[in-house]
This record gives C-alpha cells, structure tokens and sequence, in this order.
C-alpha cells in the first residue's frame, strides 16, 4: 500500500513497504514511478555485462556489484531512490554492506540497458541524476543500435558503437570487453 507525507511525496523508507506485484518502483524527486518488468533480453543484456564485470571485480577484491532493482538512495527532501540495471561500488566508498535497506550512497558506475519503450527525455533525466549525485561513470546500452553511449562526471561523454571495446577508465582499472560480449 502507498503512503504519502502530508505534502504528497513520499519517502524512501515508505517506498521500502510498496509492493505492487509484477511491477518495479523507483522513487524520483518524492513520486513514485512503477515501472514494468524488463524484457527477458534486457536482462540478458545486463546479466552478461554483470558477469563480465565480476570476473574482473571480484577476484580482485575491488568492490561491490549489485545487479537489477537494487535501489540506491541518491537524494533526500525529496528523497530520490534509483534502481540501474548494473551497479559498480568501490570498497573506498562502502567499505561493509549494509543488510537492509536502500544504498545511500551513489555507485561509482552505472550500466543502464534501453527498454524499447524508453523515452530519450526521461533517460537523459536519470543519467542527469545519477551524474548530480556523484556516479563517475554511466553506460547507456542501446541493444538496437549495438552502441553505447558513455555520460562521464566531468560532462564529456562518448561513443563506443559494435566494434568497439567498452573502457571503465579509471572507475574499474583494467576492465574492458567487446560489445557483442554481452550483446550476443
């Protein structure tokens, strides 16, 4: 059941008690926005790109990854809870995970996959906050046009299009695969 503050928005800890079956929810700027479930290769996509990302990440001990839905609180008054498709936190940052409840914290790296539904505006919109709250790097995968468009925290971004090698820079040292390594 939803509930709201006497001014309409709601909180994360509310958020954390909606259940709607079958959808997603994020929180944005205090609303709630259910979402639909992804497609099955959307999470195809974003299951690839995290088991790729693991056997970088994990032997290494460089931090944590954290796959679809998790929520990371990334705004308060009004709270604002995004949930990416892939996530990369360093251990600087969050040196012990927490049991219960929503990140509050930004990732270092966000990996989001376009849903064919996905409007450019709200996009843009999501990568705008994630940036806002201190994300160093976010992918934007477009499994239509075998691309991937990089958002950088310093305001550049660029374009690794099917032949190319997608880098995380300095964000995961010595991380990088091909496209068609999670696009296939």
């Amino acid at each position: 059941m939803q509930t709201e503050s006497s001014d309409g928005l709601m909180t994360a800890e509310e958020l954390e008690r909606v259940d709607i079956p079958g959808k997603s929810t994020e929180l944005v700027r205090g609303r709630l926005v259910v979402l639909e479930p992804p497609s099955f290769y959307h999470g195809h996509v974003a299951g690839k790109l995290f088991f790729l990302l693991g056997q970088h990440v994990f032997p290494r001990n460089l931090g944590w990854l954290s796959s679809q839905d998790t929520g990371f609180r990334i705004a308060t008054n009004p709270d604002t809870v995004r949930a990416p498709d892939v996530a990369f936190t360093s251990r600087e940052r969050v040196p012990v995970l927490q049991r219960r409840g929503y990140g509050a914290f930004a990732p270092h790296l966000v990996a989001e996959v376009l849903s064919p539904d996905d409007r450019p505006g709200e996009v843009l919109s999501k990568v705008g906050d994630w940036i806002g709250a201190g994300v160093r790097l976010v992918f934007v995968i477009d499994p239509v046009r075998r691309a991937v468009r990089i958002y950088r925290a310093d305001g550049s971004q660029g374009l690794v299009d099917e032949g190319g090698l997608l880098d995380a820079e300095d964000v995961i040292p010595g991380f990088s695969c091909r496209l068609a390594d999670f696009l296939d």
